[in-house]
């Protein structure tokens, strides 16, 4: 599980979560269900890209 530390970054990988990019935001994924969850102007912390 990943653990935030309070200090910017973040400890371990989000697991059952990827990102990818689109028109200049990143979307987080949830893997299983391949349900979009959110979107920001800048990477999720710890979670893995899609290729």
């Amino acid at each position: 599980m990943a653990k935030n530390t309070g200090n910017g970054h973040r400890n371990g990988a989000v697991k059952g979560r990827s990102e990818f990019p689109h028109n200049g935001q990143w979307f987080k994924r949830d893997t299983s269900t391949g349900r979009i969850l959110n979107g920001s102007p800048n990477q999720h912390k710890g979670v893995r890209n899609e290729k």
